[in-house]
């Protein structure tokens, strides 16, 4: 049976003046987590919990603005689950003998980014079928005897306010990396957030120009490491060390175990290395685990920095680096299957952030990690350990499309 495919008028990626990602104040971990997971969407996305006005939307939109003509696609939470697929027209097939396939926002968002605020709100049949495209970079629609798959690849960042729900632990854990943001309580950082809102405000065109060249610095950076991450390499004791401090966090699964990997590599990339340290897995382990690991009811959420230290310490001792070393371990993003993004030992889901957060506003660019930022408002490496990562931003006109 011959399949059509038609464009759907919503483009759902209309822009608006965004204000400039370099000039938000603070929150380094939710800028480096966009930018690690922009480097290598195989990360699986990134939930960013923090409570009103803390430019949890402010930042994605800045951001996106950073990847040129890459679309900005924002899910509606009232989506049908047809929008969000995408859509085969059944009933042309009794008249022409052909079934009509309509893509949804998941194939418009190929080459960006998906925005989904308030995901802990979005019902959980259309939060599964957004993990499964970013895990997997498919979307597969299925109507009676009729399948078809289309090729997508994008950034997933979903936004909550812990205060109106939380998301079920099982798709929790299936975001890569998760940020907790809270405003500021230093009185110079809020007057400068006011500062700029204001400005922005007054003069969006003036205000966008004073920080164009630094967020052109952190446009060329995100290039530069998107270029390296293939050959980067992440070395069997490397790989050991993130190991060992899953399992001494005792988290579930091999999920965590593969974001980490990933977002090392991302992070190495990120500040113009050849292969992993473990900074990288520090950075990339912060982000990763404290939305993963075993809480009882009492315990604090987040994560203990000393603990971390201290295991990734003691990693570092049981698995020391070898000399002229050969790793036996197959790449992170090739040990788990992308048609099985639920299985533990396979998923494909997905930050890291910098060590330190600022405590005063700066308008300078990235280097390793990314500096403060506003509220509201070659060869491919050897070793078989290096990272590989799909093409992220392509021109959605550009991917593959294939019936099935």
């Amino acid at each position: 049976m011959e399949l059509t495919v038609t464009q759907d008028h919503l483009s759902g990626s209309k822009r608006v003046a965004a204000y400039p990602f370099s000039a938000v104040v603070g929150q380094d971990d939710l800028r480096l987590a966009l930018m690690l997971t922009a480097i290598n969407p195989r990360i699986g996305g990134v939930v960013i919990r923090g409570e009103k006005g803390t430019a949890k939307t402010t930042a994605v939109r800045g951001f996106a603005a950073l990847l040129g003509d890459a679309p900005l696609v924002q899910l509606p939470l009232g989506a049908t689950e047809d929008r969000v697929v995408g859509s085969l027209d059944m009933e042309t097939v009794l008249t022409t003998g052909r079934a009509e396939y309509k893509p949804g926002l998941l194939a418009q968002a190929d080459g960006g980014i998906l925005y989904v605020d308030e995901v802990n709100l979005l019902a959980d049949h259309l939060v599964d079928a957004l993990l499964d495209a970013a895990a997997t970079g498919q979307v597969t629609i299925e109507r009676d005897s009729i399948s078809h798959t289309t090729d997508t690849n994008f950034v997933l960042v979903g936004t909550m306010n812990p205060e109106e729900g939380e998301l079920r632990p099982q798709l929790l854990d299936r975001f890569g990396l998760a940020v907790d943001v809270v405003a500021s309580r230093d009185v110079n950082v809020r007057t400068e957030i006011m500062r700029r809102r204001l400005a922005f405000e007054a003069d969006p065109a003036g205000f966008a120009a004073r920080f164009a060249e630094a967020d052109a610095g952190l446009a060329q950076q995100l290039t530069a490491a998107r270029e390296r991450v293939d050959s980067v390499v992440l070395s069997a004791a490397h790989l050991a060390r993130i190991a060992h401090v899953c399992a001494a966090f005792d988290v579930d699964g091999m999920r965590a175990d593969l974001v980490i990997a990933r977002a090392a590599v991302a992070h190495a990339a990120l500040a113009g290395r050849q292969q992993v340290e473990d900074e990288d897995i520090h950075v990339a382990a912060r982000l990763a685990l404290p939305h993963r690991r075993r809480r009882t009811p009492f315990d604090e959420p987040g994560l203990d920095e000393q603990q971390l230290a201290e295991e990734l310490a003691n990693a570092a001792d049981e698995h020391p680096e070898v000399e002229d070393e050969t790793p036996e371990t197959q790449n992170p993003t090739e040990q788990d299957s992308p048609e099985q993004p639920d299985d533990d030992a396979g998923s494909d889901d997905a930050p890291g952030g910098s060590r330190e957060q600022s405590s005063s506003p700066a308008d300078e660019s990235l280097s390793t990690s990314p500096s403060p930022a506003s509220d509201d408002a070659e060869q491919p490496g050897k070793a078989s350990g290096h990272a590989v990562t799909g093409a992220p931003f392509r021109a959605a006109a550009d991917a593959p499309r294939r019936n099935r």
